[in-house]
């Protein structure tokens, strides 16, 4: 019976994270103007129809009758520019004279009825970006398939989710799981779909799709978290590709068990890399180098050609670390290889120039 063992504190660096405010969907931003500059910039383009129309009346003062004074000022100008523009027509100021007349019905009235549009667009635009939200929320869940969700989007999701970009994936097929609506943010800002909560939760991953996901990447801070993730994660969905990270080895097994199809230890692999770096520190840039995506060497899984059959592993063009046969990996110097076969798939190492992109097959490795 496998235990979990638990990260110290120090592990723990987003606690205040960990209570979900609201879980809800957020889609990549489009690029529009905020709200409140929209708001403000309609209020200010009303105010200036206001003042415009105060002084056309002004102007023309000697045309207008007040009721109480007969004479109208420039406070009376204003007065019976708010009453006109808002349709409300008290009668105490009105014009008398036909220029008055005249301009009242070829330039106030246009006035009038671009300041109504003014106020009435503002107003219908707040009540219908929820709608408008809404059915794009509906058209993003109808069209969503065989996508990528990421669980955690901290130093290794980010990490994640930008190998797999590299090699191909469009943004829009990406949907990041977190519990802090700062980082599901930063996640739309970089053109991902984000959910806000917690992914322990099933209610939580449905909203994520993860039912008709193909991949599922699972990198959170705990590695009891990632257990409960992973669980859930399979429940919902047994065929996609889950990929979950721990931070103590002993705990892969575990998450083998509970469902994941492949394991990395975070903690384990970085410190391998340290002694590695120590040791030899070329060979510890080599792995550094093969890590990152997208530039110098990387590691890309191809199908054998048609040129290649009946050769050798070591009589190909590409440097072969491995080749995968049916159900099994086999190390580049394993005697049952023999020669290649059509149905082989290599796992090469090939290097990569700055500003192209290495895409192997989306389809996920075999396991032993």
């Amino acid at each position: 019976m496998f235990h979990v063992k638990l990260p110290g504190s120090d592990a723990i660096a987003r606690q205040d994270d960990e209570q979900v405010a609201s879980r809800q969907v957020k889609l990549p931003r489009r690029v529009v103007q905020r709200p409140l500059r929209q708001v403000t910039r309609r209020l200010l383009m009303a105010l200036a129809v206001l003042v415009i129309t105060a002084f056309i009346v002004y102007a023309d003062r000697g045309g207008y009758n007040d009721s109480s004074d007969t004479k109208v000022d420039l406070l009376d100008a204003f007065y019976y520019a708010t009453v006109t523009l808002s349709t409300t027509g008290y009668g105490d100021v009105t014009p008398v004279s036909d220029s008055a007349r005249l301009i009242n019905i070829f330039v106030i009235t246009p006035l009038r009825v671009l300041f109504l549009i003014i106020l009435v667009g503002t107003t219908l635009e707040v009540l219908t970006e929820r709608t408008r939200e809404e059915w794009r929320l509906n058209r993003w869940r109808s069209n969503l398939r065989d996508h990528t969700v990421v669980v955690g989007f901290g130093t290794k999701g980010r990490s994640a989710v930008q190998t797999v970009t590299a090699t191909g994936l469009k943004a829009d097929h990406v949907v990041v799981v977190d519990p802090s609506s700062k980082v599901v943010e930063s996640a739309t800002a970089h053109g991902y779909a984000g959910v806000v909560g917690d992914a322990t939760r099933s209610d939580v991953l449905l909203r994520a799709e993860v039912q008709k996901a193909r991949q599922i990447i699972i990198a959170t801070q705990r590695d009891d978290t990632a257990v409960l993730v992973t669980l859930t994660a399979r429940q919902l969905n047994r065929t996609a590709k889950i990929v979950a990270a721990v931070r103590e080895e002993e705990n892969a097994p575990l998450l083998r068990q509970s469902g994941a199809d492949a394991v990395i230890t975070s903690a384990s692999a970085a410190g391998r890399l340290l002694g590695l770096s120590v040791l030899s520190p070329s060979a510890g840039r080599v792995m550094e180098d093969l890590i990152q995506q997208g530039s110098g060497l990387d590691l890309v899984e191809r199908p054998v050609i048609k040129s290649e059959v009946g050769l050798k592993v070591r009589e190909t063009e590409d440097l072969v670390v491995s080749v995968v046969r049916g159900h099994r990996v086999l190390g580049y110097d394993d005697q049952a290889i023999g020669t290649l076969e059509l149905t082989d798939r290599l796992i090469t190492i090939v290097r990569v120039s700055p500003g192209t992109t290495s895409v192997p097959d989306s389809r996920p490795l075999p396991q032993d």
